[in-house]
């Protein structure tokens, strides 16, 4: 190839390689312009209606709405503050209230006092104690400041300040009386003008079904209102205190809600919400509340006296499966374990073992029943109490006494001295029940607080009916069926009267974890109760 036909060949190749580019240049131009005049004939879109505002008009009825209008001014948020109890080398920690911080500043503080060396003034100086905030809700139920909320929300606390919905005051309140054992606390604060209460409803009308509705500050928001129903009734819980018998609902409650009111639709306080059943620590659909009825005994007694003021006849029982009432020929009753001495119902001629089957003419169904309504009675008033004792009935009158007091009677004191059984002698078998039992010696007798009788289990059979309804080695077996068992014979007597499918309830004494003594009563290193079961047939 000559020379100039190398020539014009580069020649070709360079215009080809322009002509090409000029032409992909034109084709991205035209892509972008066309997409740019896309965009702008979507902007320009002149066949579409604005959007208009309507204006404000009057929504249908609405209970909800009402509802939560109506109880804006009454549902506070309460904000304590506290100083965590210190020991040496270290915090006490306790359960975490509401919204508190817990660990995290236990944690802190710790590190704080390991790098200052026990505080900020140096080597030896005092720590310094560093300040806890927790949160809850209350509710107005007078004009002149008085609130109810959950005791576990103030109970640590060095200051109580309250904060009502709208209003940007802090009011420092004042703790007026608590109930530890419903949970509940009264307060007031002075605010200066007349407050705004909550209604109270009638607890004993909530049905399953009826709606709930929540107020409170949960996780510190205020005012926020959640609906729901009420799920059950009567609820017992884990944990629950003495005088806790709560309503469910699936209302949305989380901590910060504690202490505020639970409404029916009629914007009525059917409950003060306490506590929630959660494996995560907030809400899971499963909230209680306290019953109102329950708050309101317990605040007309604190602004009357300062405390909770119960009565009692000064006995102490033991709650039982129907097994045992059916072995003694009962439905339903209460059966007595102790008796303080000095108390109403030993004066009134009341014994361990008696079975309460009435109050002023109405029976008494279990020992919830029983607590609820002597705990309501006016100390000093007297009621007209029916017991089962030995099948036969017997009506006394009875003094109620204030509950606090006879409590302390009958609680526990720590004993050093302790009998041990010293004679043994050689067991006989009760095939029935499935146990091996011996007289008892004199030194249980003593131990036990017996006059004479009982027998010893020394041995009970895997897998019989002894083993079945819980007897155990060392128990003396003091009665069967209510009568009286004070040597083997009797014990052999009783197992052949008795036939497959019949009740039978053992009283027995049972030796204690730790050895008590009751005030006005005699030591004993053994506690009472009774065990039932159902013989099997085979």
């Amino acid at each position: 190839m000559s020379v100039l036909d190398k020539l014009r060949s580069q020649k070709l190749l360079s215009l080809s390689l322009l002509l090409c580019t000029l032409a992909i240049g034109i084709v991205i131009g035209t892509l972008v312009n066309t997409g740019v005049r896309a965009a702008k004939d979507q902007v320009a879109a002149k066949d579409a209606t604005p959007l208009v505002i309507p204006p404000v008009t009057k929504a249908p009825p609405n209970q909800f709405v009402e509802l939560a209008r109506r109880m804006e001014p009454t549902v506070v948020n309460i904000s304590t503050e506290y100083a965590p109890a210190t020991a040496k080398g270290g915090s006490r920690r306790g359960a975490p209230q509401d919204e508190d911080p817990g660990e995290e500043e236990d944690n802190a503080q710790d590190l704080f006092r390991r790098f200052f060396r026990n505080g900020p003034g140096g080597e030896n100086a005092p720590p310094r104690a560093f300040r806890r905030s927790a949160t809850g809700s209350g509710f107005l139920v007078d004009p002149n400041g008085y609130i109810l909320t959950n005791l576990h929300v103030v109970e640590k606390a060095d200051q109580i300040r309250v904060r009502m919905p709208n209003d940007s005051t802090e009011y420092r309140a004042k703790l007026i009386g608590s109930d530890e054992e419903t949970d509940l606390a009264v307060l007031k604060v002075d605010a200066g003008r007349p407050l705004v209460p909550a209604k109270i409803g009638n607890s004993d009308a909530v049905q399953v079904g009826d709606w709930a509705v929540a107020i409170g500050s949960p996780f510190g928001l205020e005012a926020t209102v959640t609906a729901g129903i009420v799920s059950a009734t009567g609820r017992d819980i884990d944990g629950a205190r003495a005088f806790q018998r709560f309503i469910q609902t699936d209302a949305a409650i989380n901590p910060g809600n504690s202490g505020g009111p639970l409404l029916n639709i009629n914007g009525e306080v059917i409950g003060i919400n306490t506590a929630i059943a959660t494996a995560t620590g907030g809400y899971q659909g499963v909230g209680f509340a306290l019953p109102v009825n329950t708050a309101v005994q317990v605040y007309n007694s604190v602004i009357r006296s300062g405390r909770m003021s119960r009565g009692s006849i000064g006995i102490t029982f033991r709650k039982y499966g129907d097994e045992v009432l059916k072995a003694l020929g009962l439905k339903e009753g209460v059966i007595v374990e102790t008796v303080n001495r000095g108390g109403p119902a030993e004066k009134a001629g009341l014994k361990p073992d008696d079975v309460i089957v009435a109050i002023n003419g109405k029976s008494v169904k279990n020992g919830d029943d029983l607590v609820t309504r002597i705990s309501a009675t006016p100390i000093g008033d007297q009621v007209t109490v029916v017991v089962d004792r030995g099948g036969k009935r017997i009506e006394t009158k009875v003094t109620i006494a204030d509950r606090d007091e006879q409590r302390q009677l009958s609680s526990g004191i720590p004993r050093t001295d302790r009998s041990e059984p010293s004679e043994k002698p050689e067991a006989v078998t009760s095939a029935k029940f499935g146990v091996r039992i011996r007289p008892t010696s004199e030194s249980e007798r003593t131990a036990a607080d017996l006059e004479k009788g009982g027998v010893v289990v020394t041995t009970v059979d895997e897998g019989s009916f002894a083993d079945d309804i819980g007897l155990q080695v060392r128990d003396i077996i003091v009665s069967i069926n209510r009568q009286s068992i004070s040597n083997i014979e009797e014990v052999r007597s009783m197992q052949a009267r008795l036939k497959g499918g019949d009740a039978v309830a053992f009283r027995i004494m049972r030796p204690a974890p730790v050895p008590v003594q009751r005030q006005g009563q005699t030591s004993s290193s053994y506690l009472g109760t009774y065990i039932a079961g159902t013989l099997p047939n085979n």
